[in-house]
């Protein structure tokens, strides 16, 4: 049983990770972002051609690919952001739902639909506590998850462009006669959420086979984990990790392998029809904004 739950547990901060920048950009701007999953995926391919040709560790290829897709997002893809902020939310879904079919099919194209992967030191090492055995892969991804819903929460609580944040989303009209450059905060925004999910991407290559349409996987798990723990809220999106990560674990050794979607989608409902904006989410905010 203690295997289950540490497994549960890890694999939970692993889908915390990969739902952080979704978060943000859903969260807090409410911009639906349906290519959310081909971030993921092309952040991979970065980190695996990366590690094919210069022999550059994925962990290490992950803080140089996050900060360069910080930068094109604040330059070059800055209008784009812009036009999409200003779209209607039907605008928004043909609009990232377009671009998640081009990124992959371009995948596709570039790189066929093979599965590729990457053999590191650590990708098949693992860890032994007593009975309890545990990659060292998803222990680092757990860990990273922990320390960047820790800085976000704060960085967003505390500083000047966190509050800034916080306040366009809850009246962007009103936050504009503040003063507060709302454009700017939507593009800031975005950007540092898409360099989170490069930067999960990266992560997730020691763990995961890479292929064109991985990305769906992934968006399906973190749309969930994000409505489940509430929009906006950085520890929701921890606790929503955490809920699908044991529901999987468990109901995958108890019931069947094939039938843990279904389990975590009926507990997924089950909250929400208790909690419609989730477990962390404000009485409210499902319809008008976030906390």
């Amino acid at each position: 049983m203690s295997q289950l739950l540490v497994s549960g547990i890890l694999l939970g901060g692993l889908y915390a990770m990969i739902s952080i920048g979704l978060n943000l950009i859903f969260g807090v701007l409410r911009i639906v972002n349906f290519a959310h999953g081909e971030f993921i995926m092309v952040s991979m391919y970065l980190a695996y051609w990366t590690y094919f040709y210069y022999k550059i560790d994925p962990y290490i290829s992950a803080f140089v690919i996050a900060p360069l897709t910080f930068l094109l997002f604040m330059t070059v893809f800055r209008p784009f952001v812009v036009k999409l902020a200003d779209s209607s939310h039907l605008g928004q879904v043909f609009i990232t739902f377009g671009i998640g079919i081009v990124l992959q099919n371009l995948a596709l194209m570039l790189f066929s639909a093979d599965y590729r992967s990457v053999d590191t030191a650590y990708s098949r090492m693992r860890i032994a506590l007593g009975e309890v055995q545990f990659s060292l892969a998803r222990l680092v991804v757990f860990l990273l998850s922990l320390v960047f819903t820790a800085a976000l929460y704060y960085y967003l609580k505390k500083s000047y462009m966190g509050k800034t944040i916080r306040a366009t989303m809850q009246n962007r009209t009103v936050a504009m006669l503040m003063g507060i450059d709302t454009r700017k905060v939507y593009v800031f925004t975005f950007a540092l959420g898409a360099a989170i999910t490069a930067f999960a991407g990266g992560l997730l290559l020691p763990i995961f086979y890479v292929y064109p349409t991985i990305g769906f996987n992934f968006a399906l798990i973190a749309f969930i984990v994000v409505i489940l723990g509430g929009l906006g809220s950085i520890p929701g999106t921890l606790a929503g990790g955490f809920v699908i990560g044991l529901t999987e674990a468990l109901s995958g050794y108890f019931i069947s392998a094939s039938m843990k979607q279904l389990v975590y989608f009926c507990i997924f409902i089950l909250i929400l029809v208790l909690r419609p904006a989730g477990l962390f989410g404000q009485r409210g905010t499902e319809e008008l904004g976030v906390k």
